[in-house]
């Protein structure tokens, strides 16, 4: 795996950045914005997905790392789950429910990846360094 510089590289992150859009859109255009509650539900499931990538990442250690894609991996989980509601509401159809799912599948394949793969690396983090 190449070296990851930044969180923005990371393509979890990239395409919870996405998904998070995504949710946006479906709330300022359809009915799901007077939907309160499960407006600020799925609203701040999609986007814990992205930050807590993003702080996991500059936690710069994969101990601290790992435990954060774990939180994000369950809030990929739960915005999946939200999305049923969303769709059994109306706000979305079919086709949109499936593209979005699969969105969240994928999403937390690349998470379960990544987790994989800082438990098999030696490396701990930059923070463990003696300088």
């Amino acid at each position: 795996m190449a070296t990851i510089k930044n969180f923005e590289d990371l393509e979890s992150w990239q395409l919870a950045r996405v998904i998070c859009d995504d949710i946006d859109k479906i709330i300022k255009n359809t009915d799901l914005n007077q939907d309160y509650k499960l407006k600020d539900q799925i609203n701040g499931s999609s986007g814990s997905i992205m930050d807590n990538i993003a702080e996991g990442f500059e936690r710069d250690g994969n101990n601290e790392f790992n435990n954060f894609l774990s939180i994000a991996k369950g809030s990929c989980g739960e915005t999946r789950s939200q999305l049923y509601r969303v769709f059994d509401r109306k706000y979305i159809n079919q086709d949109e429910f499936e593209i979005l799912k699969e969105k969240t599948i994928v999403i937390s394949r690349k998470i379960a990846s990544m987790m994989i793969y800082l438990s098999k690396n030696d490396f701990k983090g930059n923070k463990f360094i003696k300088h």
